[in-house]
């Protein structure tokens, strides 16, 4: 008889025992809102910049409402204009095109490879013909592209480039973290990320103007002087009075929740590696499923699991993947004719202009996605291993 497993894969991971202890102080105080006239001593979000800044090891840390949020600030301050023309990898999620689209700009999809990662070859191609000076490149399911050749790419042709960290907080490239090699980073606390607050977004840079225009396009009323993270007065003197007010900041209740996480980021990424590598080398046993490789030096922060079915009919696939939840593993699959939660492709995004990317169509077209919770259990990492590969074997027969 086939084994269900009996773990439910959206369970997200509670905050700690200390951002509850916190939200409750900060609900009994009243001080809720993001600024309540009162000074970056006791202000919970500005003392999460300060943290957040030391964890990420760069200067300037702006806190807003969410991770998209923090892409599109990070956008404008960098210099995007309506009508701009900004790079992006094929792979990745509806919010981060959105972002583009916020700007009024427009998206230069860059075709991926294997590794579910860009193709520096083709970045370099749609770049010179496009003339485009900006990068937004997403670390989309915590993959990291080769940052050295994109890096060097950007230096070579004059593009300020914006990372998408929501699924690496902690992530590195050859010792170097994501969100330290672009012009900014942005990073996300939605409730499947490294924290938890529900929702939540950070803005990290060295740019000193970026700070300040981030800061103030989020909402600071002027009370700028609360942030500890920043910029000093007279780089804000440059910006204040020119920056509308977006309404973007962090309240006061998600710095506090999300404060007491910063901790656990190192042994949460640990454990992470630990069930995927498990569910990994279990799944990558069977002919038909084949894993993207990871090369050694990439030091990933896998929050879910990739993998594709090679060799198969989208009919089959679907069939499998029917078959998985009935046996209580839901499986998302990026090659479905529409977008389902937390899945889409280039040709779902309606507002982007089509283009075509025959290499990344083919490869996203067997690419399934599975969520993976800390609190999953070791014999839970089995047993999920083990109904994908049994759903399989059942649907081919």
């Amino acid at each position: 008889m086939r084994a269900r497993l009996d773990f439910d894969l959206a369970t997200p991971e509670a905050p700690p025992e200390a951002s509850i202890d916190a939200a409750i102080k900060l609900l009994k105080s009243g001080f809720l809102f993001r600024y309540a006239e009162m000074g970056a001593e006791g202000n919970e979000a500005a003392l999460l910049e300060q943290e957040f800044a030391a964890v990420l090891g760069r200067k300037y840390c702006v806190a807003v409402n969410s991770g998209g949020s923090a892409i599109f600030l990070a956008l404008k301050a960098a210099g995007v204009q309506p009508g701009d023309k900004v790079l992006l990898n094929a792979f990745t999620l509806a919010p981060v095109p959105g972002a583009i689209e916020h700007l009024h700009a427009e998206s230069v999809l860059v075709e991926i490879n294997g590794r579910l990662v860009i193709d520096p070859t083709d970045l370099r191609a749609k770049a010179m013909a496009s003339g485009a000076k900006f990068l937004l490149m997403s670390h989309m399911r915590g993959h990291v592209a080769d940052m050295d050749a994109v890096q060097d790419i950007c230096e070579d042709l004059g593009i300020k480039m914006i990372e998408d960290c929501a699924h690496t907080t902690g992530a590195t490239w050859n010792g170097r973290q994501t969100g330290q090699f672009g012009l900014a980073g942005a990073f996300s606390s939605q409730s499947y990320k490294q924290f938890n607050t529900g929702e939540g977004g950070l803005i990290v840079t060295d740019d000193a103007d970026l700070a300040a225009q981030a800061i103030l396009m989020s909402g600071s009323y002027m009370l700028y002087p609360q942030h500890s993270a920043a910029p000093s007065e007279d780089i804000f003197a440059r910006w204040k009075g020119t920056m509308a007010n977006h309404s973007m900041r962090m309240s006061a209740l998600v710095a506090a929740i999300l404060r007491p996480q910063l901790p656990l980021l190192p042994a949460r990424n640990e454990r992470w590696r630990e069930i995927h590598d498990r569910i990994a080398d279990r799944l990558q046993t069977h002919q038909f499923i084949r894993l993207p490789k990871r090369p050694p030096e990439e030091n990933y922060t896998p929050t879910s699991l990739q993998f594709f079915m090679e060799g198969l009919s989208q009919i089959q696939i679907e069939a499998v993947i029917a078959d998985c939840a009935a046996y209580g593993v839901p499986i998302k699959f990026f090659g479905g004719d529409t977008p389902q939660g937390f899945t889409s492709r280039a040709p779902h995004w309606e507002y982007v202009s089509p283009q075509p990317l025959p290499r990344s169509e083919a490869i996203l077209g067997t690419l399934c996605d599975i969520r993976l919770p800390l609190g999953l259990s070791d014999t839970q990492a089995d047993t999920l291993a083990n109904v994908v590969l049994e759903s399989l074997d059942e649907t081919l027969s």
